[in-house]
């Protein structure tokens, strides 16, 4: 059986912060309806997908995290039960500092999570006050002590960069606790001003300035340099791991363009050459399972050329880049014959770094990886 990953989105949330487009709620009231339609999704979707075995689970949201011990038991006992899940596998919940403490981190652990990802942004506390998040810095400390205490062995830090206000002093000081905490993983994101978020609004207005373009560059370039010293490895534009061993596995399906399936609102799901997503609101997706119909919204199927762009542009931001066996194994034709003008440029611009097995990006092309994937 081929191996996949399992989505699944959990839209609650304290507080919704102002820059974030991931679909969330901050009623909580709707928990115990939403939790009983996702145990029914998880019945009727299932037995479509027998012939995959998932070995990574990925909980996220939302906060997951506000979902009760017996609730996130249901779910797990739930997907063990559907789904063919694999015994070694990477279990991974999305956590916020600021509600957890050491009882809810021994359930989780106890369920059988084997991973925790923490939204923990910035050890600065004007900048979490910017960002709109409700956790202290000393939450932080606490919370992570309380994770390695219940049996965490694989942590990931999430940290923001590139925000308005951001001073490279501030930023140097946040990924230097950060390190200092020795967690498994650090995820580094620039802040993106989305559509339909407050955030987006106040640009709109005025009142909010984007970086440039360098600015941004500079500031992961810090990121790059200081956590590589400190003995970290970026195998993907975002994402830096101590070893191989520690790389998130369920995010490595998306970049490598494996399968994987979404439940829960908003989720979405990719088996080639098919790509679908759910319902977003929770009303119209607990509407849609009451009636007995599987929950999606929209599906596609990848033309060709689509397909082969994504694994063009998934690649190009994973560390070691685009195999050109493996792509003539996909697509049945030669990277190098069908994309040599292009190649060219960007080897001209030193933006990729080539050899007679692969193409990747080099430390210039990773500042600007867009850029080069409009090559293609």
């Amino acid at each position: 059986m081929q191996n996949a990953g399992l989505y699944l989105h959990i839209p609650f949330c304290e507080k919704k912060c102002g820059y974030c487009d991931f679909y969330s709620v901050t009623t909580l009231d709707f928990q115990d309806e939403f939790v009983k339609s996702l145990l029914r999704e998880i019945e009727m979707v299932a037995p479509l997908y027998r012939h995959l075995n998932f070995d990574t689970i990925f909980l996220g949201g939302g906060t997951p995290s506000l979902l009760s011990g017996q609730q996130l038991a249901q779910i797990w006992n739930s997907l063990h039960k559907a789904f063919n899940i694999s015994q070694t596998g990477e279990f991974t919940i999305e956590a916020n500092p600021g509600i957890l403490d050491r009882k809810k981190l021994q359930e989780i652990r106890e369920i059988g999570f084997n991973r925790l990802s923490m939204g923990v942004q910035s050890f600065n506390p004007e900048d979490l006050e910017f960002l709109e998040r409700i956790h202290t810095v000393e939450d932080i400390y606490q919370n992570f002590e309380a994770a390695r205490i219940t049996g965490f062995d694989n942590i990931n830090m999430d940290l923001m960069t590139a925000f308005p206000g951001l001073t490279p002093k501030k930023f140097l000081h946040t990924l230097n606790e950060a390190v200092s905490l020795e967690p498994e993983h650090i995820s580094c994101y620039t802040l993106i001003l989305e559509p339909g978020t407050p955030f987006f609004r106040r640009m709109n207005q005025g009142n909010l300035i984007p970086l440039e373009n360098e600015q941004e560059a500079e500031f992961y370039q810090m990121t790059f340099d200081c956590l590589n010293e400190r003995g970290f490895s970026a195998y993907e534009i975002s994402n830096f791991s101590r070893n191989e061993q520690w790389q998130c596995r369920h995010n490595l399906k998306y970049w490598d363009h494996l399968p994987y399936l979404g439940l829960g609102p908003s989720a979405h799901s990719f088996v080639s050459p098919k790509r679908w997503w759910n319902k977003k609101s929770i009303a119209a997706y607990v509407k849609k399972v009451s009636a007995g119909s599987i929950p999606v919204e929209r599906e596609e199927s990848l033309s060709p050329e689509s397909m082969e762009f994504e694994y063009i542009f998934l690649h190009l931001r994973l560390r070691d880049g685009l195999r050109f066996a493996d792509f003539q194994e996909r697509f049945n034709h030669d990277f190098l014959q069908k994309y040599d003008e292009a190649l060219q440029k960007l080897a001209d611009n030193e933006m990729i770094i080539q050899d007679a097995q692969r193409m990747k990006l080099s430390a210039k092309g990773w500042l600007f990886a867009d850029e080069v994937s409009s090559y293609f």
